[in-house]
């Protein structure tokens, strides 16, 4: 499994804790920050996105001061379904039913919180109900402009 993860600087201590928290069970690729300077967070988001939708990772980890940011960065990558989560009941949520493919949260969350969502998040399977898929279907097709409501 491999895991692709950004911050901006305010989530880099947070970003680092988990890469070496989790580098043991999962295969990590850092794509930033490596400082506590400040940095543009649509900058990662969008590295992070392309590592994602071009499978070069399997799953995304984003973070930023308060989540928010970055979450609608990363969305607006075409292929990325991104949800900013505040606890792990969340991320089984949206893995179950929008299949999202990474989960953003903020970089005041503690450590073992954190783990958690990640493990939860890469963990958690899509369902596969038909009518989950039907509607990711259809956010695919609007982003391509092939659909309409």
């Amino acid at each position: 499994m491999k895991i692709a993860i950004a911050s901006d600087h305010r989530g880099f201590l947070l970003k680092q804790d988990l890469i070496n928290n989790l580098k043991e069970e999962y295969e990590l690729l850092d794509l930033g920050t490596y400082t506590e300077e400040s940095g543009d967070y649509p900058d990662y988001a969008f590295k992070l996105g392309k590592e994602v939708s071009n499978g070069h990772a399997d799953f995304g980890v984003a973070i930023c001061g308060s989540g928010i940011g970055i979450s609608i960065a990363c969305n607006k990558v075409k292929g990325i379904r991104c949800a900013k989560v505040s606890n792990s009941k969340e991320c089984v949520y949206t893995r179950n039913d929008n299949n999202s493919n990474i989960v953003a949260f903020s970089a005041e969350i503690p450590l073992e919180e954190a783990i958690d969502i990640v493990r939860t998040f890469v963990e958690t399977p899509f369902s596969n109900l038909e009518r989950h898929q039907n509607r990711i279907d259809k956010i695919s097709l609007y982003e391509e402009g092939k659909y309409e409501c």
